[in-house]
C-alpha cells in the first residue's frame, strides 16, 4: 500500500566511511528512504560527475591528473550515432523498450549501489521507500569541460547528449532497485545552481536549466518515481518547480527561509501535492553543537517564516520531508554518523509532536 513521504527521513548520497557494509548498515537504520551510497573515498572514478559518466561518447578520464574532460577535438559522429541510437532504442515515447542498460552504473564507478542492492536482493526485503540520485544536467554540464578547458554547456551537441545520459542513467537506476521498494524517489543533485544568475554564469538561460531537469524529471516519472532537486544553496527555487519537480530540497540549516521568497510558487506546489525536503540537518562542524530538539526549533522556525507568506502551516507540515543540509562525503566518519542519527532522531520528534 503506498505511504505518504510526511516527515519522511533520507538523504544526499555521499558518504566518507571506506566500509561499504557500515555504509549500508546506517542508510537501512537511519533513513525511512534508504540511499545507496556514494562513495568517495574509493577513489576518481566516485566523484560526483565522473561517477555518472560511463558510457557517454567522448569521456577521457585522466588517472594521472585526476580528472576528466570530454574529447570534442576529433570527428564525433560515429559516437554520438551509436548513443542516440541507443538512447531511442530505451527512450521513444512510442517504441521505446525502457531498458537503459547502455547507461548502467558498472560497480567500477560505484561501490555502494552495487553493495545494496545485493544486500537487498539477499535480505529478500521490500522497504516502504528507496532513493536513489544522479548529477544534474546542469552541475555535471556547468562542471565538467572539453579539451580546451571550455565547459560543455555551451557546446549545444554536447549539452544535450549529457542531458540524456543523465535521464538513462535515473531510469537505470530506478528499474534496478525498484524490485526492493513500494515506491521509490530520485533526487536529481545541481548545486551549482546556487550560483544561478551570478556574473560566472550570467549566459546561462533559466529557459535552457529548467528545459535540462524537466527532460530528466519526466525520466524519473516514466519509472513511477517522486523526482525530486537537491540544491545546497541559495537559488531560485521557482526554477525546480517549473521544470516538474515533486520535491524540492533545501539546505534549510542555512538558507531555510529563503524559500519564502518564492511563496507564489511555492504555495501552488505543496497544495498540488510537491513537498519540500527541509535539509536542516547540518553537513558542517556545526552538527556537533545540535541536538533534535534544537533542529526541531530550527525547522519550525523557516516553516513559520514561510507560513507568514500566506501558506497553511498544516500544509507545510503535510508535505515535509527531512534530510541533511548535503552530502557527508567530505565529513569526519564520526560527525557524519551524527548527522545521520539526528535525521532520524529528528523525524521521530516531528511525527510525536505533529501525527
Amino acid at each position: 500500500m503506498a505511504t505518504t513521504p510526511r516527515f519522511l527521513g533520507t538523504a544526499i548520497g555521499s558518504m566518507p566511511f571506506v566500509d561499504i557494509e557500515h555504509a549500508i548498515d546506517v542508510s537501512l537504520a537511519r533513513l525511512d528512504a534508504p540511499i545507496w551510497p556514494q562513495l568517495s573515498a574509493f577513489g576518481l572514478r566516485e566523484q560526483m560527475e565522473i561517477q555518472y559518466s560511463e558510457g557517454m561518447p567522448c569521456v577521457v578520464i585522466d588517472e594521472a591528473k585526476s580528472r576528466m574532460f570530454f574529447d570534442t577535438s576529433g570527428d564525433y559522429s560515429e559516437a554520438f550515432a551509436e548513443f542516440y541510437e541507443q538512447y531511442l532504442v530505451a527512450m521513444d515515447p512510442d517504441e521505446g523498450t525502457g531498458d537503459c542498460s547502455a547507461m548502467a552504473i558498472s560497480p567500477a564507478f560505484s561501490h555502494g549501489f552495487h553493495a545494496l542492492k545485493q544486500r537487498l536482493e539477499a535480505s529478500g526485503a521490500k522497504l516502504p521507500w528507496l532513493k536513489c540520485q544522479t548529477t544534474g544536467p546542469a552541475s555535471f554540464a556547468l562542471t565538467i569541460v572539453d579539451e580546451n578547458k571550455r565547459a560543455l554547456w555551451y557546446n549545444e551537441e554536447f549539452r544535450d547528449v549529457v542531458i540524456k545520459a543523465l535521464a538513462m542513467k535515473c531510469r537505470w537506476q530506478l528499474q534496478e532497485l525498484k524490485p526492493f521498494a513500494e515506491q521509490m524517489i530520485c533526487f536529481i543533485d545541481e548545486p551549482i545552481l546556487s550560483a544561478f544568475g551570478s556574473s560566472t554564469y550570467v549566459s546561462v538561460q533559466r529557459d535552457e536549466v529548467v528545459a535540462a531537469l524537466n527532460e530528466v524529471v519526466e525520466a524519473v516519472h516514466a519509472e513511477g518515481a517522486l523526482a525530486g532537486v537537491h540544491c545546497c544553496g541559495n537559488t531560485e527555487w521557482s526554477i525546480l518547480i517549473d521544470a516538474g519537480v515533486d520535491i524540492v530540497n533545501l539546505d534549510a540549516f542555512g538558507f531555510g527561509e529563503t524559500i519564502a521568497m518564492y511563496a507564489n510558487a511555492v504555495g501552488p506546489f505543496l497544495a498540488n501535492g510537491g513537498y519540500i525536503a527541509w535539509g536542516v540537518v547540518p553537513t558542517s562542524p556545526a552538527i556537533r553543537q545540535q541536538t533534535a530538539a534544537t533542529l526541531l526549533a530550527k525547522l519550525e522556525q523557516a516553516m513559520d517564516h514561510l507560513a507568514s507568506k500566506g501558506i497553511s502551516k498544516q500544509l507545510i507540515l503535510d508535505q515535509a520531508i527531512i534530510t541533511p543540509s548535503c552530502g557527508t562525503g567530505s565529513m569526519e566518519p564520526a560527525d557524519a554518523e551524527q548527522v545521520f542519527a539526528l535525521t532520524a532522531e529528528l523525524t521521530k520528534a516531528l511525527r510525536e509532536k505533529y501525527v
